[in-house]
């Protein structure tokens, strides 16, 4: 074309794209609003810990997602060689970057808001009063029973035409069969009070069903975080082999894999505090809505005991 030589040819137009590791939603997008159908899984850890106790952990995924999401782990799984079931005693040197793979993926989906996990826990600093030797005895599930039914914000569940179901998939509960099934009754029931009965939640006695974390990647992973979480608030990062000065690798291997996860977290939660219970930031429905929360979990009747505090 005429009075076309010289010109510098136009740049072509391309669209900016944020790098991956910058690619991460501040806050996920309203969490199942098109859900019918929840999956809890849940397992425990510490019973007894230096400075707390009491872990429970759990995790809730809406049921559109539960089949591309496991096959999605599994597959993770499979490329890393992890044949047998994951879990946080299990971490080593040697496997070390084969569990960072794994959560590195998980953590993924709990970013995007397709996984929210909640954990649970009790600072002994803060001793309970008045506890019959009932609640002694049945502390273990009554503290079980708590964690279902405040920790997942379930009363703020978007609603449905028809209704919600939920399913609930315990890991092996390590109490007696008469226990576990008044337990499981009482479960039942949370449906029935009236927070519950305002979301339109279902629960069918028949899905409150026990499990093996083996098999299911998902129970391995949150078994993982869990672990996890006891590992660092009872300083067990500390601990130093029989007559050393020094840790052994394997308790360097969980600290390090530990400080990798709380980066996935701190993510769409900057700042994040493992020890204390999760604001809600200004907004009620956080409770439901953000990927990950803790639950610092303190008696209304209670003393402190500044012995039992770290110093």
């Amino acid at each position: 074309m005429k009075g076309s030589a010289g010109r510098r040819p136009a740049k072509p137009r391309t669209r900016s794209v944020r790098p991956a590791s910058l690619a991460v939603r501040e806050r996920p997008p309203a969490y199942g609003a098109h859900e019918k159908e929840y999956i809890i899984f849940c397992d425990e850890s510490d019973r007894e810990g230096k400075y707390y106790s009491n872990f429970y952990g759990g995790l809730i995924i809406g049921a559109s997602q539960y089949m591309r999401i496991n096959a999605v782990l599994d597959k993770v799984k499979q490329e890393q060689h992890l044949f047998g079931d994951v879990k946080w005693e299990k971490v080593s040197e040697q496997y070390l970057p084969k569990y960072v793979a794994l959560m590195r993926a998980f953590f993924a989906e709990v970013t995007a808001g397709n996984v929210k996990v909640r954990i649970m826990f009790r600072q002994k600093a803060y001793r309970p009063t008045g506890l019959t030797c009932e609640d002694y005895e049945m502390r273990y599930f009554k503290l079980y029973y708590q964690f279902i039914k405040h920790a997942f914000g379930l009363a703020l569940v978007p609603r449905m035409s028809g209704g919600i179901r939920l399913r609930l998939y315990f890991d092996r509960l390590p109490e007696t069969r008469e226990k576990t099934e008044m337990f499981k009754g009482f479960i039942h029931a949370i449906q029935t009070t009236r927070t519950f009965a305002a979301s339109g939640i279902t629960l069918d006695r028949q899905d409150i069903t026990e499990v093996r974390t083996r098999d299911h990647v998902l129970l391995q992973c949150l078994d993982t975080v869990l672990g996890s979480m006891a590992f660092r608030l009872n300083d067990k990062h500390k601990q130093k082999l029989p007559g050393s000065r020094i840790r052994g690798r394997r308790t360097r291997a969980k600290e390090a894999l530990y400080r990798f996860m709380l980066g996935e977290i701190r993510g769409p939660l900057p700042g994040f505090n493992i020890g204390v219970t999760t604001g809600s930031r200004g907004d009620p429905a956080s409770r439901w809505n953000q990927p990950y929360r803790h639950w610092c979990f303190q008696p209304k009747a209670s003393v402190f005991d500044g012995e039992l505090t770290k110093r």
